[in-house]
């Protein structure tokens, strides 16, 4: 019997479905084997955030690169608790790498600054089997230096000296390689307070070291518009506190720019959150500078601002809904436990009590968050008054069954510390103000290595702390017991960062410096280079 008109249109389509289905189930089996562009992601990209430290591109003539973040910010990860791998067993220097000096203005004066400072921690990167450094320094450049040797690559000159650390972002929807991976770097203003544009925020290639983006600092009641601090990025957005005091959100593709006040700035999402009050202002005057970077934990973005507070900014509030008030300057990053916890550093600036380490459970209302209180002594430096100026690492991402949940700091009084964060005494004790007692955690080490305001870091069974004496490098035994194994004459203020038995970190006195072990063959040999090797870009 002949097909109606209506069996017929069914069968259309029925046939159609079935050539879809076909080759759907071809586009999955083959997905896997078919090379993919950067601007082409698979399904499995699509259902799934990308990989924020590793990437491969692919360029138009299937040229291929790799590239790993092994330290990709300021203690490198979203809660700033790794702190590197394989530490090696001794300080030799490896090779060391001149900075240089560069001038900069600190209110009237003018100094000449060498090397690097304050965060200063150099970012790590895998390209292709091969290891570079990303270093701002004094002299006002970032630099790409070739860890292998300390051979420079490139380097970009800012309108000043970089003090902070940079943060490393894999752009998945980059469509040049030039885009694929940025370094986002702050630096100090380089203008006048009132300029009408200070751009101390920029995005440079990795690969080519050319610009792709600079944002402007704007006036606010703060007395600064350097930008110190390290961006948190989750997938394709970018989260800092500037040291104007705004806490700015916003795309960092340089795909999404837009042409403002004279120069391509990132499309911003979000910077009407100023991170004081009104009653900060007539506490500290125009100190009310942002410093620390931000840290994730839960739902919630964490900043430390010189104001004193602890903000919690709610990722699916959009808006801050937490605040832990200290009032005192608060500098350092904080880092997240094993217990979702933060360690907050107090600088002594403004508090009458001590400055010390805070244990806060942001899971609590702000007024119950407060858990232990470590304070350290007061002691006149420089312009410091005392308390803790850098971060309080823990051993988190290295502890086992085998040994405590560990915190290190070093402070201002001279001392490097090692406190046990799961134990505490019964009795109560003043902390950075006389109306609020808290436990004081159990103190396991302590040695004097001098004032310091660098970051000391947990790596596996090591410490390595560096400061205003010299860097140190201590050993952990089995019972938790740790001792000094090695010593350098290098006075820093910047943070280290390990790996694979080497050591990097900037030093004052116009080095980067690369220690560890010499390697079997003997190869690694101390040398100084002012070298550059020039690739085409």
């Amino acid at each position: 019997m002949p097909l109606s008109q209506t069996s017929r249109l069914v069968v259309s389509v029925l046939v159609v479905l079935f050539g879809l289905l076909i080759f759907y189930v071809f586009l999955f089996q083959s997905s896997e084997s078919l090379p993919l562009r950067q601007d082409s992601p698979s399904i499995d990209t699509l259902l799934t955030p990308p990989n924020p430290h590793q990437g491969i591109f692919v360029d138009s003539n299937n040229n291929t690169t790799n590239i790993s973040l092994i330290n990709a910010s300021f203690l490198h990860n979203n809660s700033r608790n790794y702190y590197g791998s394989n530490p090696p067993d001794t300080l030799a220097i490896l090779w060391q790498h001149d900075l240089g000096i560069g001038e900069t203005r600190v209110g009237k004066q003018v100094f000449e600054w060498a090397g690097a400072g304050w965060t200063g921690q150099p970012l790590v990167v895998e390209e292709n089997g091969e290891l570079y450094l990303i270093q701002g320094a004094y002299d006002h450049h970032l630099k790409k230096i070739r860890a292998s040797d300390g051979t420079l690559v490139w380097q970009y000159k800012f309108d000043d000296v970089i003090k902070g650390t940079g943060s490393l972002w894999i752009n998945h929807k980059a469509t040049s390689l030039e885009d694929f991976c940025l370094i986002i770097q702050g630096s100090r203003a380089g203008k006048s307070l009132y300029s009408d544009a200070v751009p101390s925020l920029r995005a440079i290639s990795y690969f080519t070291g050319k610009e792709r983006w600079r944002l402007n600092s704007v006036k606010t009641r703060s007395y600064s518009r350097d930008v110190d601090a390290s961006c948190l990025l989750l997938n394709d957005t970018a989260y800092i506190g500037l040291e104007n005091g705004i806490f700015t959100i916003f795309n960092p593709n340089p795909a999404d720019t837009q042409w403002l006040d004279g120069m391509y700035q990132p499309q911003i999402i979000k910077n009407s959150d100023t991170l004081y009050l009104p009653s900060d202002i007539k506490k500290h005057g125009g100190n009310l500078v942002t410093e620390a970077s931000p840290v994730l934990l839960g739902n919630r973005v964490y900043l430390a601002s010189g104001s004193g507070h602890i903000w919690g900014y709610h990722l699916h509030k959009k808006k801050i809904d937490w605040s832990y008030y200290i009032g005192s300057d608060i500098d350092g990053t904080p880092t997240v436990t094993h217990d979702s916890c933060l360690l907050v550093a107090v600088e002594k600036q403004y508090i009458n009590g001590k400055g010390g380490v805070l244990k806060l459970n942001p899971s609590r209302a702000p007024q119950h968050a407060a858990e232990w209180y470590f304070p350290v002594e007061n002691k006149l430096y420089a312009s410091w008054q005392g308390g803790i100026i850098g971060s309080a690492t823990n051993n988190s991402r290295y502890s086992d069954d085998k040994h405590f949940n560990l915190a290190c700091f070093t402070a201002i009084d001279g001392f490097l510390y090692v406190i046990h964060t799961d134990s505490v005494s019964v009795d109560s004790f003043a902390t950075f103000t006389p109306e609020i007692r808290l436990p004081r955690p159990r103190l396991l080490f302590k040695y004097e290595t001098g004032p310091a305001i660098s970051t000391p870091l947990f790596v596996e069974d090591k410490i390595i702390a560096a400061g205003y004496t010299g860097t140190y490098l201590f050993g952990m035994d089995s019972s938790s017991n740790y001792q000094l194994i090695d010593q350098q004459n290098i006075r820093c203020e910047s943070t280290p960062f390990v790996y694979n038995n080497k050591i990097y970190v900037a030093s004052r006195n116009r080095y980067l410096y690369c220690m560890g072990q010499v390697s079997q063959n003997g190869q690694d040999s101390v040398h100084l280079v002012s070298d550059t090797l020039r690739l085409p870009l």
